[in-house]
């Protein structure tokens, strides 16, 4: 009876602990917006980027696909859109297609860097309902490729310096607009440019590139409008897995065959996940939103010593974008083997995908592949890849600006740091800035996300003014 009674009380005591952190797990203070009006030519802003959509920056690993007239000409194109940018600001280029635009400020000091690329993926245009490069404007949208990834946030920066300039504006210290022309190939503009200002000794605080929105119905428990600042990257690596065998005929086969054993390979991995962990990003966005949630997820966040077993198992079962923050992901994209079907390959290879959290490297992430896979008949090899990003800095000023600039232009929204899942040319200037920010500034619905680097892209008149906005007030603070 005596031991029912300890039972007893320790789990009242346990009870206790957990509602009393439940319901201590309040909003923090939101950030007060800047409610002066913003005013611009805003229809002069969707006619600039209707006019870099219809330039076919398509970017491919192999140079002889791509048109290098139209990325000329998207270039040529741009004092005629921006004329006080290139009026006022110094332009210099790093491998033919890599911009960058200096604007001098008052005093010396720490610069702020704008960063956008205005390459594009390939499209498959007989699934578009629109032609992806005639740039139609309908019922208040903007089709076409590179609407949201991203020449809408090269135009936000470069409109917004246009207007200010125009106004008589000028930054406190030196401000750089930084362009890529080859960010969907991996190629080495942002990494020019990021060697420019180390062997120059340009110090660079203030670093905001592509990567978080506003969204909604992101976060488990959370109706309202999200601005998600990205604060770090996952890394990314293609891995191989190879079987070589002597083949044969396809009637006599072995127990089993490669395709057969690298299906095993396969089912392993997916059965078997990466260990999750909780990062500093995803900690943070976790007790930052996790604060507006429901009664449910807030006793989960609030208590993740105890619960956060419950919250894995969660992520492992759902998928998607929760649990890609929380682990290192892989998705099986690619797999060969025979070019008859009556023949049993001497070679069979596949891909997978991976995408790194914080916690994992390129190293640790092979060896814990071939661990679970193991089976000597499997070869495992990095095809390419890169390391995750720094993790930057959110109690300072630099971070303070961004979050104020998307808390005036959405204004109602909770503002939140987290984890990008995706990699973007940002991810070089970790290693001359611990302020880079990964922020998209547009507000993005489920079904718009999708249609980046997929068919009919799209983006409404109201967002690219809103990221003309968000820039404003960005530069106004720097």
């Amino acid at each position: 009876m005596i031991a029912l009674y300890i039972a007893l009380g320790i789990l009242a005591a346990f009870l206790t602990v957990v509602i009393v952190r439940t319901l201590s797990f309040k909003p923090k203070k939101a950030v007060e917006p800047d409610r002066t009006e913003i005013v611009f030519d805003r229809e002069k802003t969707v006619a600039n980027l209707q006019a870099l959509v219809k330039f076919k920056t398509v970017s491919y690993r192999n140079p002889a696909l791509e048109d290098d007239k139209e990325f000329e000409g998207l270039v040529a194109k741009l004092p005629e859109l921006y004329p006080n940018v290139f009026e006022k600001c110094e332009l210099m280029r790093f491998d033919g297609r890599a911009l960058l635009l200096k604007w001098k400020g008052k005093s010396e000091g720490e610069a702020s860097v704008m960063m956008s690329h205005y390459d594009v993926v390939p499209v498959d245009e007989t699934k578009w309902e629109k032609p992806p490069f005639d740039g139609i404007i309908e019922d208040g949208v903007l089709w076409g490729r590179g609407t949201l990834d991203t020449k809408a946030t090269l135009n936000g920066c470069l409109s917004a310096a246009d207007h200010l300039m125009a106004e008589g504006y000028v930054p406190e210290k030196d401000v750089y607009f930084a362009f890529s022309g080859g960010e969907e190939i991996n190629g080495k503009g942002a990494v020019n440019i990021v060697d420019y200002f180390e062997n120059n000794g340009i110090k660079i605080g203030l670093v905001v590139d592509e990567g978080g929105a506003i969204v909604q119905n992101l976060f488990p428990g959370v109706k309202a409008q999200c601005g998600v600042i990205g604060i770090a990257e996952k890394g990314m690596m293609d891995v191989e897995y190879k079987v070589t065998t002597n083949g044969g005929h396809a009637s006599a086969p072995a127990p089993h065959t490669p395709v057969g054993i690298l299906s095993s390979a396969c089912c392993k991995v997916e059965n078997k996940p990466f260990k999750s962990h909780l990062t500093d990003p995803v900690a943070k966005m976790f007790d930052t939103l996790g604060r507006h949630s429901t009664f449910v997820y807030k006793m989960i966040f609030s208590n993740m010593w105890c619960f956060g077993w419950l919250l894995d198992s969660i992520c492992r079962k759902k998928g998607g974008e929760v649990n890609a923050l929380m682990r290192t992901t892989v998705a099986f994209t690619q797999m060969e083997g025979s070019n008859a079907s009556n023949v049993v390959p001497t070679e069979a290879k596949m891909v997978s995908n991976i995408r790194l959290n914080p916690r994992d490297t390129m190293k640790s992430g092979r060896e814990y592949l071939k661990k679970v896979v193991n089976d000597d008949k499997v070869e495992i090899n990095i095809l390419r890849g890169i390391d995750p990003s720094r993790i930057s800095e959110t109690d300072c000023d630099e971070y303070r600006k961004v979050e104020k600039a998307v808390a005036s232009t959405w204004r109602g929204c909770l503002v939140s740091p987290y984890l990008m899942v995706q990699c973007s040319d940002s991810r070089h200037y970790g290693r001359i800035s611990d302020k880079v920010y990964r922020f998209s500034a547009m507000a993005l619905s489920a079904e718009e996300r999708k249609t980046i680097h997929g068919n009919n892209e799209r983006i409404t008149l109201d967002a690219i003014s809103r990221a003309v906005e968000f820039y404003i007030r960005l530069l106004k603070q720097c």
